[in-house]
């Protein structure tokens, strides 16, 4: 669902002076609170402690009664999208606020070099935008697409199969590299705890006893590590094959394509076509930052590259992605496009070229949900081969 904005205006375009504009600059200590019905009025700013619901809506009451509004009177307000998350913004529309949970990079800034900041500054700043927005001018910011907790608690998995496989990656790269301070190499596999004990440093002696603890250590919390993967892995691909919710079903209907596994048509459904709606394939683009952000001014004209301003997962699986769909997608219509365009070219330019590919695969990707068409030259794969194919090597390793 999207939090949007209800119109609360006057005829000539302001804010109405029936409604109250609540503006929240949320820290882990503090939170500061900026109350206001119009631009021409001064904010009215309080601070509670950070969570504090209660003093919250207490502070709500109280403007209501001090700016002389109706104890009914609609409020409107809006935070920063950070750390905090959604459950605020499902808080406050429990308690019959309406919110808007604002991109925080979507802010104007001060071009300045030297600018004064501070929470109260952005707090009345955040107010002086919300007024703004009310009064018509809706590309002041933009607003956050807010998942439903169900839809939020599906991203769990994946996100946390990442962070255990970054988390696997540095262990056997620490590993290594506490190996080659004393010249010597050793495969990281069932048998690490034997062939640590036999190794020999170059004088033919043993490891140091701290060193080879040390590494002992590491290699219990990298088999940790391992294990959940795998059980994570294992825990997906069942999801995949028993059930057959709307989500799911869009994951099997990716990998019915050649050159899409698990991996990228899972998370591509959890973090985006499982529960966004696109209006184009420009927005779609956009909230993946791989759109281009030309620079043309006077005489200057030139392309900076994609703007890197959306999901970032999404944009790191689409380049991969978009490399494997050339490999086993070679007589595919983008495939073709993209070798009569960039297969010629220098390194640098094949590699720009990916990222119009993997912005053009997103694209096609996100029709063949919606229609059930498959890219132009693209070859169907079997589903079930590719989730049976995950937990036998999961069963093996």
């Amino acid at each position: 669902m999207t939090a949007g904005l209800t119109r609360h205006s006057k005829s000539t375009g302001s804010p109405s002076d029936t409604v109250l504009y609540v503006a929240l600059e949320l820290s882990h200590e503090t939170w500061k609170l900026a109350f206001a019905t119009d631009r021409g009025s001064s904010a009215r700013r309080r601070d509670i402690a950070a969570r504090d619901i209660p003093a919250l809506l207490g502070e709500i009451r109280d403007a209501r009664r001090k700016l002389r509004l109706p104890a009914g009177a609609a409020v409107v307000s809006c935070y920063e999208a950070g750390r905090d998350g959604f459950w605020l913004h499902r808080c406050l529309a429990e308690h019959g606020v309406q919110n808007l949970v604002i991109d925080s990079s979507s802010i104007e800034v001060n071009r300045r070099s030297r600018r004064a900041k501070s929470d109260s500054l952005d707090v009345e700043k955040l107010l002086n935008l919300l007024l703004r927005h009310a009064a018509g001018e809706k590309k002041v910011f933009s607003i956050a697409q807010v998942p439903t907790p169900e839809e939020e608690d599906a991203r769990q998995l994946h996100r946390e199969l990442q962070t255990l496989k970054q988390e696997s990656t540095r262990h056997v790269n620490r590993i290594k590299g506490l190996l080659a301070s004393l010249g010597l190499v050793l495969e990281i596999g069932k048998d690490f705890q034997k062939g640590l004990q036999e190794l020999r440093q170059w004088d033919g002696q043993p490891l140091p006893t701290g060193l080879q603890r040390r590494l002992l250590h590491e290699y219990e919390r990298l088999a940790v590590v391992n294990r959940q993967i795998r059980e994570l892995a294992r825990e997906r691909s069942q999801t995949i094959k028993r059930e057959s919710s709307p989500q799911v079903e869009q994951v099997k209907q990716l990998l019915g394509l050649r050159a899409i596994g698990v991996n990228g048509a899972w998370l591509l459904v959890q973090e985006f076509f499982g529960w966004r709606q696109f209006a184009n394939r420009k927005q779609l683009g956009s909230l993946a930052g791989l759109t281009p952000t030309p620079y043309s001014s006077g005489e200057s004209d030139r392309e900076q590259g994609i703007s890197k301003a959306g999901n970032r997962r999404i944009r790191w699986m689409m380049v991969e992605l978009a490399w494997s769909w050339l490999r086993f997608q070679p007589e595919s219509e983008l495939a073709r496009w993209y070798r009569a365009r960039f297969g010629r070219g220098s390194s640098r330019q094949r590699r720009i070229g990916i990222v119009a590919v993997a912005r053009k695969l997103l694209v096609q990707l996100w029709k063949y949900l919606q229609t059930g068409v498959p890219p132009t030259g693209a070859v169907l794969a079997d589903w079930q081969t590719k989730t049976s194919g995950t937990v036998n090597r999961l069963d093996a390793a």
